[in-house]
């Protein structure tokens, strides 16, 4: 990291208002490769050092999650000597990053319906977050053999399971138990979602969680994705307003209640008053 990178993470870090979790689907792979006269299957591995890259910068920011749409349920579709490829892939990378997740204080964690991996590569990964499970800094997130309606129909199973089961009274289903029921559990939603490759959908990603999510979208094909564009990213979402159904007055007087809540505690922490 080259001092005008840190100059820029200084800057960010300053305004105060970085998103806790940040999503990611990475897209245009194939497209790169195919621009550069490649197989597809070599486009998903030239993105490998761009993974490393992201995961690294948003450690240094200080960001607590980062979920990365790995593989799609629907990816499931494709040619299968490409699906073997990126088992192959994701068998690689599980192992061969596993030193750096280590050395950057990184917790792996997955979310989908993992158990369709192939073996090689679900034993790879199980092993590299039980390493890594101690880990206290950013939260690597792999969403992987995964969808957002998938995501909502197994959640539904489960609450009509327990609703059947008498643990669960119909009452008592809302919107917290909901999420606990999904993949997602516990993580919070994401803060801000990154499309690249200039598509402008969700693609079946976290339908439910994104409810409240800031969007930013690039041309810019993940191959080609650096941490500047990751700095630009947030920049935007620094610009914004996020209301979640209230009108900006309110939001300006939470922020001014919280502000002065913060100038009250230091007060009596340091003797000083606030103005």
């Amino acid at each position: 990291m080259d001092r005008h990178d840190v100059n820029i993470q200084d800057e960010l870090k300053a305004d105060g208002n970085l998103p806790g979790h940040v999503a990611i689907i990475m897209d245009g792979n194939g497209r790169w490769a195919q621009k550069h006269g490649l197989v597809r299957t070599q486009g998903h591995r030239s993105a490998r050092k761009v993974v490393r890259d992201i995961v690294r910068a948003c450690g240094e920011l200080g960001i607590d999650i980062l979920t990365l749409f790995a593989f799609g349920t629907d990816n499931w579709r494709r040619p299968w000597s490409e699906v073997l490829s990126l088992m192959q892939l994701l068998r690689d990378v599980a192992v061969e990053e596993l030193k750096e997740l280590l050395e950057n204080n990184v917790r792996l964690i997955a979310t989908g319906d993992t158990d369709r991996l192939a073996r090689q590569a679900r034993h790879a990964m199980k092993y590299a977050m039980y390493r890594t499970s101690e880990n206290t800094g950013l939260t690597l997130n792999l969403a992987m053999s995964y969808d957002g309606r998938s995501d909502i129909l197994q959640a539904v199973r489960r609450i009509a399971s327990a609703v059947e089961q008498g643990s669960v009274n119909c009452d008592g289903i809302d919107g917290k138990l909901f999420s606990r029921m999904l993949y997602t559990t516990d993580l919070p939603d994401p803060d801000l979602l990154i499309r690249t490759s200039g598509e402008f959908r969700l693609s079946n990603f976290m339908l439910w969680q994104c409810a409240y999510t800031e969007f930013w979208f690039t041309p810019v094909l993940w191959p080609d994705f650096r941490r500047e564009h990751l700095y630009e990213a947030i920049r935007a979402y620094q610009s914004r307003e996020r209301r979640f159904g209230k009108t900006s007055a309110q939001v300006r007087s939470s922020a001014i209640g919280a502000g002065n809540g913060v100038a009250k505690r230091m007060g009596a922490a340091t003797g000083v008053k606030p103005a």
